[in-house]
């Protein structure tokens, strides 16, 4: 016998016993307006929340708040013209991207969080290379908890998913706050209701 084997032996010998997981019926939390309360907490993290009638509203909004000739990629369909190839992606592309516009699932309004999930390399890339995001999420797609978002989700169905709340942001010991330290420095929610 190996010593690989002794190893692994004696690791499986000290394994926990197995427990039941936790019963997961209950009350959970709800509001009276999860679009509100969304809208609340997004803000207090550092996001901004709008909510629009459908998707040709979105670009008049980044119009009056973008400088013209600043680079942006869309992976919604419908919202620009095409001004990127997601298909075929090197990182290197994305050095002057300055908003990406993506696709969310569901939101969540206890912690703000927006579910993204894609299989092109390039949106997961942008999602944390760009500038500033801004993620497209149907209203209806705007659960109380997390609870119900994972009842909704299909994870590991898409190559690459992940929860998004706020800009990004650090701080030191020294108490100084940095956005935009570790992805976007800004972060834009649609609330599409069609």
């Amino acid at each position: 016998m190996t010593s690989r084997d002794n190893i692994l032996r004696a690791i499986r010998r000290q394994l926990p016993q197995a427990t039941p997981l936790p019963d997961r019926s209950g009350s959970w939390i709800q509001y009276d307006n999860p679009l509100v309360q969304f809208a609340q907490v997004l803000a207090s993290v550092g996001g901004e929340c709008h909510h629009v009638p459908d998707v040709a509203a979105i670009p008049q909004y980044l119009q009056q708040h973008l400088v013209s000739g600043n680079r942006v990629v869309s992976g919604i369909p419908g919202l620009r013209e095409p001004n990127f190839d997601f298909n075929s992606f090197h990182p290197d592309d994305m050095a002057d991207v300055e908003l990406a516009v993506l696709p969310g699932v569901l939101a969540v309004a206890e912690n703000a969080a927006v579910w993204v999930e894609t299989d092109f390399p390039a949106q997961r890339a942008a999602c944390f290379l760009s500038q500033h995001l801004a993620l497209v999420v149907p209203a209806s797609g705007v659960v109380h908890n997390l609870h119900e978002a994972y009842e909704r989700l299909q994870v590991g169905t898409t190559r690459f998913s992940c929860w998004i709340s706020g800009p990004s942001k650090t701080a030191d010991i020294e108490q100084s706050l940095v956005k935009g330290a570790h992805g976007a420095r800004t972060l834009q929610v649609f609330l599409v209701e069609s």
